[in-house]
């Protein structure tokens, strides 16, 4: 057995900065326009730092290509992709937008398919052994885009489309996928496009009723056949450092080795950290750290390390940088010289500990979800087991026929 690569891939493109998706007018008009919290700063800073900090010349760099229109439709309505492509085209106007608070200037379709193209290259690297995992620095984010529209600063789901393309018969055909989202805010179009589906398991660790309103409830728990493989835990505001390792210890590592996946993405949001301005959540960037560490052993034990994390929210130009280097010196194994110049700061908060009311949560999504888990996994494995036999009986078929022919003639 080849040995597993040494190297972490990372993936970014100059471009995705130039996504432009304006100035502050989301939520209302009557403001006077600021620049828009879904702007290139975070993203770039942290990518510098990464280049300081002399993490970037470890990695192996990965270069994205857009993605086509099929990719795009595994996931997408046809007609959505159309006439986004149609508005990007119109330079008419200075932004257009493709669904709630999801605005884009001219151009913006091109960056938006970069963004899933580029989730498509960071998968295809992994599972062909080029790397040992990989990070997607991509923007526009894509965790809250729907199959027919955009939503929440996304255009295209970058998650959806990578797992889509994992799972098509045309390329890879694995037969289980997980997606663990950590973003502050529900993950919506993620869930929605495979709640049905129960080769992808989804858990969403979220704030309680911040974006989007109305979802992400503990009781959305897949539908049809894929009842049981969505996991939503939505955390009390002031969450800290307690309750997202007592979540992680409690519901998202078992309910990995329940599924056992074959690949492992993950929504990488830093907007749970205690400066952002869009939640209510005091993680530090050792948190961040932490948790992908979970999630790197996790892919280690389950499906040979192959782990694609994609950069999705996080809004504190000051603080993602170090939120998401310590995520990405997890992933590579590789420890920087930094040095978190706040992490005292907000370790010595009160709160960070594991607080009653949210013990009570994480009780009821033990008792609820990890059951559901463990049925929809039988099922999953019963119609696994019936499909190796209609292949095995396909093709015997398939040779007795061939032997009748060579008989014939």
């Amino acid at each position: 057995m080849a040995a597993a690569p040494a190297q972490t891939g990372y993936l970014y493109h100059e471009t995705y900065f130039w996504h432009n998706a304006g100035h502050v007018q989301s939520f209302t008009n009557n403001i006077e326009a600021w620049r828009h919290w879904e702007n290139p700063e975070t993203k770039r800073r942290f990518h510098n730092l990464v280049a300081v900090s002399g993490l970037l010349d470890k990695l192996k760099h990965l270069r994205p290509r857009p993605a086509t229109d099929e990719e795009l439709a595994r996931v997408h309505c046809p007609e959505y992709i159309r006439r986004v492509k149609e508005m990007s085209d119109d330079d008419s106007k200075g932004h257009h937008t493709a669904g709630d608070v999801a605005t884009f200037a001219p151009g913006g379709y091109h960056i938006a398919a970069l963004a899933a193209g580029g989730a498509i290259v960071a998968v295809e690297a992994v599972l062909r052994g080029e790397v040992r995992n990989a990070y997607a620095l991509v923007r526009p984010p894509g965790h809250h885009a729907e199959a027919d529209r955009g939503m929440g600063f996304c255009i295209f789901n970058n998650v959806a489309v990578a797992a889509a393309h994992a799972l098509s018969q045309q390329h890879h055909g694995l037969a289980r996928v997980a997606i663990v989202d950590f973003d502050v805010h529900h993950g919506n179009g993620t869930q929605h496009m495979f709640e049905s589906d129960p080769r992808i398991m989804f858990i969403s660790l979220h704030q309680d009723s911040n974006y989007p309103l109305r979802s992400g409830y503990m009781t959305e728990t897949g539908e049809g056949a894929g009842e049981g493989t969505s996991l939503n835990l939505p955390l009390p505001p002031g969450s800290g450092s307690g309750a997202y390792r007592a979540a992680f210890n409690r519901l998202v590592l078992p309910a990995l080795e329940t599924f056992r996946p074959q690949l492992l993405l993950v929504s990488a949001g830093y907007d749970a950290s205690y400066m952002d301005n869009l939640a209510a959540m005091i993680l530090s960037s050792e948190d961040f750290g932490w948790m992908m560490g979970q999630l790197v052993d996790a892919a280690e034990r389950l499906c040979g390390g192959r782990l694609v994390a994609l950069h999705e929210g996080g809004y504190s130009e000051l603080y993602v940088p170090f939120c998401g280097l310590a995520a990405l010196e997890a992933l590579s194994g590789e420890k920087t010289d930094v040095q978190d110049p706040w992490l005292h700061e907000v370790q010595s908060w009160g709160y960070q500990e594991l607080q009653p009311h949210q013990e009570a949560v994480l009780t009821a999504a033990e008792g609820l979800l990890l059951p559901k888990l463990r049925g929809a996994v039988e099922r999953l494995e019963q119609q696994e087991r019936q499909q190796r036999v209609d292949k095995l009986q396909q093709q015997q078929q398939e040779e007795e026929g061939e032997e009748e022919e060579e008989e014939k003639h």
